[in-house]
């Protein structure tokens, strides 16, 4: 049990100003109006070093009123538990009464659902963060059913990219983002400098949030799959493929890994379209990093495959946009890159007469799928580096879109 004194030091600490990253204003801030406040916490989740502390630094700065913000990987508070949950929130009614409650990474305190549900109760506006989506998503149902609003934050978008790094929209500043991703640190870093903190960044994860916190007793096959994953991003891989590819030790070993890797945010699924939820489950999903950046600094590749990683930076923006995209493919047949209600988009780095059968036969496919919204077609594009151009088929337009313009 922690001493009076330590939490009143923690508590009592005046609230670090924004870094440099805080220049950026997220262009998709989640919504918290005053009426959710006091009836529902907002839950920030995404990988470490995304800038989740930062956006809940620019919402501490629009909710009026007094703020206390408790960043629970503070040293100081290590062994922080449920029995210091209520002397935590009799100092918190003695000297803070009125103020909105921040926490930072709350993963790290055990039962933590409990001081957010005791905080909710007694009337308080609490927003949080968290690394960890298993974990998060079990203790947000267990204890906190209905109470919540979760809100997802990723590295910044290309956007956020232009305007972080001072640049103009266009192929060229899209090609750095493909290689430079959106982790602030490593672009305030430089291209060099980045890249390495992108490494440590994947080390880092892998270490604290995986192989410490699942007390795994070696970290090497872990490594390896997530190397392999982060290699090999948009392609559909079988857990039974993984297993003799990676040679582990077995396919339940591996499943349990790929879904350490998720849980930590670091790899993203996207499933296959099908109308029948057991060909979901059992047809391998494709699975995508979280940052452009850091499956590029992570990458044994020579060549970069700038397909791929706009595939990756695609996928994501449809990830900001609250969309739920599928991936749709008939084995050597034809494939599309992703579907959802109103889009079927492939994504090329250069649409060529050799690639102009392949990628235009997939969208016919997937505009004939069912799910969309009724009476009204799905669009369907052609994500490139720097093209424009509309093509009509069979009928249907397609319209083929630099993707600089499209992730604007």
């Amino acid at each position: 049990m922690l001493l009076r004194e330590t939490l009143l030091a923690v508590l009592d600490q005046p609230t670090a100003t924004l870094s440099p990253e805080g220049e950026v204003s997220r262009h998709r801030q989640p919504v918290w109006n005053r009426s959710q406040q006091q009836s529902h916490a907002l839950v920030l989740t995404g990988v470490r070093r995304c800038g989740k502390s930062t956006l809940q630094g620019q919402i501490r700065q629009t909710v009026k009123g007094k703020a206390v913000t408790i960043n629970l990987e503070d040293t100081r508070l290590y062994g922080l538990g449920p029995e210091d949950f209520a002397p935590l929130l009799a100092i918190l009614d003695e000297r803070h009464p009125e103020a909105v409650i921040y926490l930072d990474e709350v993963q790290e305190v055990p039962e933590w659902q409990r001081l957010v549900r005791a905080l909710l109760d007694k009337g308080r506006r609490v927003c949080l963060t968290g690394s960890n989506a298993s974990l998060l998503g079990r203790e947000l149902g267990s204890k906190l059913t209905g109470r919540h609003l979760s809100h997802e934050v990723f590295p910044f978008s290309y956007r956020e990219f232009v305007e972080f790094t001072a640049q103009q929209p266009g192929a060229a500043s899209l090609q750095q983002y493909l290689e430079r991703g959106g982790f602030a640190a490593a672009l305030a870093a430089g291209p060099v400098h980045g890249t390495t903190l992108l490494r440590e960044l994947l080390r880092d994860v892998v270490q604290r949030d995986i192989v410490s916190r699942h007390a795994l007793r070696a970290s090497r096959p872990l490594m390896t799959l997530a190397l392999h994953l982060l290699a090999h991003t948009g392609q559909p891989l079988s857990l039974q493929a993984l297993t003799k590819g990676l040679a582990m030790p077995s396919v339940a070993q591996t499943g349990r890994l790929v879904e350490y890797l998720q849980d930590a945010w670091l790899l993203l699924a996207v499933p296959r379209f099908s109308t029948k939820f057991k060909q979901r489950i059992i047809s391998p999903p494709k699975y995508y990093a979280v940052d452009p950046g850091l499956a590029a600094a992570n990458s044994p590749n020579p060549t970069p495959d700038l397909g791929r990683r706009l595939e990756n930076a695609v996928m994501l923006h449809l990830r900001r946009l609250g969309e739920a995209p599928t991936f749709a493919a008939m084995p050597n047949d034809w494939e599309c890159d992703f579907v959802t209600r109103t889009h079927a988009i492939q994504c090329c780095a250069r649409l060529t007469p050799e690639n102009r059968t392949r990628e235009v036969r997939g969208l016919l496919q997937a505009a004939a799928l069912p799910g969309g919204i009724k009476g009204q077609p799905r669009e369907l594009l052609v994500l490139t580096l720097d093209q424009e151009d509309q093509l009509e088929e069979q009928g249907l337009t397609i319209r083929v879109v630099p993707s600089w313009k499209w992730l604007d």
